[in-house]
C-alpha cells in the first residue's frame, strides 16, 4: 500500500511541476511575441506574428519557433484534461505489475506528438493564408467575415450528436487490462491524442483564427475543454459552451458587415 501511495503522490507531483513549467515557458514565449507587436490589416483587424518571419529568420527557423511554442501551448491547455486519462491507464497496466512511471510517460508523449503534428500541419496553412491576405487587401477585408464564420461554425459542431460522440471517446474509463509494453502504450496514447484532436477540433479552431498566440483566448479555450471534459455533465456543457460560442460569432459577423 505504501508503494500505491508513493506512486500515486509521483504522478501527481509530476503532472503539476509539467503544468506549472508549461504554464510558465507558455507566458513567457506570449509575452515574447507580443513585444514584437501585431501587423494591422485591411478590414480592421491585426496579424499574430506567429504566421511571419522574424528579420533574418529562415522559414525552418520561423517554423521551429511557432512549433516550439505550439507544443508547450499544448501541454499547457491539454495536461488538466488528459491526467484523468493518464491515470486511468496506469490503472488498466498496474495489474500486470509494470514500471508505471516509464509507460506513462510514453503515453504522454505519445499524444502530444499527435497534437504537434496538428500543429505542424498548421503552420504552412496559417503562413500561406496570412500571405494571400497581405498581397490581397479584398481578401484582408474579408478575414473578419471569415472568423465568424469559423467561431460560428464552431458554436454549431459543439451541439452536435458528432461532438457528443467525439466527447465520450475522451470520456471513457478503459474497462480491460492492458499489455504492460513500451509499443502498447504508445498506441494508446496516439489514441487518445486523434480522440483528443477530433473532439477538440471545434474549440482549437476558435483559438487558430481569434489568436494562437492570445493569452485570454488560451485561457477561455483551456477551460471550456477541461470542463467539458472532466464535469459529470460533459455534453450539456459542450452544447451550452456551443450556444455561447454561436453567441459570439453572429456578434462578430455582424461587427464585421457594419464594420
Amino acid at each position: 500500500m505504501d508503494a500505491v501511495r508513493v506512486s500515486r503522490h509521483v504522478f501527481f507531483l509530476a503532472a503539476a511541476l509539467l503544468f506549472a513549467g508549461s504554464v510558465a515557458a507558455t507566458i513567457l514565449g506570449c509575452a515574447s511575441m507580443s513585444s514584437m507587436g501585431v501587423m494591422p490589416m485591411p478590414g480592421g483587424w491585426t496579424m499574430s506574428m506567429a504566421w511571419m518571419r522574424m528579420p533574418g529568420q529562415t522559414w525552418a527557423g520561423a517554423a521551429s519557433m511557432f512549433l516550439g511554442m505550439w507544443v508547450v501551448m499544448m501541454v499547457a491547455m491539454m495536461l488538466p484534461s488528459l491526467i484523468p486519462m493518464l491515470w486511468r491507464y496506469r490503472e488498466a497496466v498496474a495489474a500486470n505489475g509494470a514500471r508505471l512511471g516509464g509507460l506513462t510517460a510514453v503515453v504522454g508523449a505519445a499524444y502530444f506528438v499527435v497534437w504537434t503534428a496538428f500543429g505542424l500541419a498548421a503552420f504552412p496553412i496559417g503562413v500561406a493564408l496570412s500571405a494571400l491576405a497581405m498581397r490581397q487587401p479584398e481578401l484582408s477585408r474579408a478575414v473578419p467575415v471569415a472568423i465568424g464564420l469559423v467561431v460560428l461554425g464552431a458554436g454549431g459542431l459543439q451541439l452536435t450528436a458528432w461532438k457528443a460522440r467525439r466527447l465520450e471517446c475522451c470520456r471513457e474509463a478503459s474497462d480491460r487490462t492492458l499489455p504492460a509494453d513500451a509499443a502498447t502504450a504508445w498506441r494508446h496514447g496516439v489514441r487518445l491524442g486523434l480522440d483528443c484532436v477530433r473532439c477538440c477540433a471545434p474549440l482549437t479552431a476558435i483559438l487558430l483564427v481569434i489568436g494562437v498566440m492570445d493569452l485570454r483566448a488560451m485561457l477561455v479555450v483551456t477551460a471550456a475543454i477541461t470542463i467539458e471534459r472532466l464535469a459529470p455533465a460533459g455534453p450539456a456543457v459542450a452544447r451550452a459552451t456551443g450556444a455561447v460560442v454561436i453567441g459570439a460569432g453572429l456578434i462578430l459577423l455582424a461587427r464585421a458587415v457594419v464594420g
